[in-house]
């Protein structure tokens, strides 16, 4: 501040003076808030990687998609098309099945369009819009997961008192519920990414927008962001990890106290398969969310490995482990290849029941 009394003269001066001043400061923060005004980002995909490696990897990416996309898709339609699996386990594997659809539909198109036709740009307020469904879509996976292992434990333990306390209803309730929880998990992160000031870096190292590429972006002190989108990820991965592994312990604990040794052997067999995809999900992305905060040394491309590896391979497992593999969907399966292959070798009466 300037102040004078006195002659008009020096006051004039010194009037002049702050002017210039105030102008000088307003040229130096103006390139200062450009900076933090990033209206594109970019994303790098293998950041490390040779371009040579493009090809293979954006085929795989592809068939990831292709492959999850489809598995999925009948998943969902052979659930809501058959009346007969309206059942609680069904309903649960069909939302796992449209959470895990939407997330892969919004995040590999992206980076396959990235690896073929160079298109790796993408607007910021898109950008975090991405950020939301990856966090909420992830968060929604992780519970839903849960509610699933609960769903077998109460089967396997408590076989008598399944059909009360799994209801359809209640069923429906929990997956609004989870719904609902993870959707406010996926906004509060996207709330405190979107107030992040970016500077002129506008690179993510990943194949499509997260909280930890984001924030590596900034060019200020973005620590409590970062603790407490660690806290979450902490609370929305460990709570129904813990919970998930004591289930499964008590199922096999309940299967070996039983006399059926065929039955036993069948069943931790297919506990072991559950247990390796829930490992794959939740245990990479523990170890990257650590590493992350306390700043362990990993590399780019391992660091984004990881990423694909935990995300996209579960993705694809999830229908075949938790549904495809079931009697119920087995038997609905071949009864609809039964029903076409009969209208091949007999389209004559077919023809003739339509007439």
């Amino acid at each position: 501040m300037c102040f004078s009394t006195g002659n008009p003269q020096p006051l004039l001066g010194l009037y002049l003076k702050c002017t210039q001043e105030h102008s000088t400061k307003e040229t130096i923060q103006q390139p200062m808030a450009n900076k933090t005004r990033v209206s594109e980002l970019f994303l790098l995909g293998f950041p490390g990687l040779n371009e040579t490696f493009d090809v293979p990897i954006s085929i795989g990416l592809f068939l990831a998609y292709i492959i999850s996309l489809f598995a999925n898709a009948t998943v969902i339609l052979l659930i809501a098309f058959n009346r007969h699996l309206n059942q609680p386990m069904y309903k649960i594997m069909v939302n796992l099945a449209v959470s895990d659809l939407l997330f892969d539909t919004i995040t590999l198109p992206k980076i396959i369009a990235k690896y073929w036709f160079g298109a790796g740009s993408i607007p910021y307020c898109v950008c975090i819009l991405q950020l939301f469904c990856v966090h909420f879509l992830g968060s929604f996976d992780a519970y839903i997961i849960m509610l699933m292992a609960l769903d077998r434990y109460i089967a396997i333990c408590y076989p008598l008192r399944y059909v009360c306390i799994m209801t359809n209803r209640t069923t429906c309730i929990l997956c609004c519920f989870f719904w609902i929880f993870a959707g406010a998990i996926g906004a509060v992160i996207a709330i405190l990414d979107s107030t992040v000031p970016i500077c002129n870096k506008n690179k993510i190292k990943g194949c499509f927008c997260t909280n930890t590429a984001l924030t590596a972006l900034s060019c200020m002190d973005v620590t409590f962001v970062k603790r407490l989108a660690f806290g979450l990820a902490m609370f929305v991965l460990l709570l129904p990890f813990t919970f998930i592994i004591f289930s499964y312990v008590a199922i096999i604990k309940a299967i070996c106290s039983r006399d059926h040794f065929e039955n036993w052997r069948k069943t931790f067999y297919t506990c072991a398969t559950h247990l390796l995809v829930i490992g794959l999900f939740f245990i990479p992305r523990i170890f990257v969310y650590v590493s992350n905060q306390f700043q362990l040394i990993l590399e780019e491309d391992l660091n984004v490995l990881l990423l694909c590896l935990y995300t996209f391979v579960p993705h694809m497992a999830n229908p075949v482990i938790y549904c495809l593999r079931t009697k119920e969907i087995r038997k609905t399966i071949g009864r609809f290849f039964r029903k076409i292959i009969s209208k091949v070798k007999n389209p004559i009466s077919v023809s003739v029941i339509i007439n």
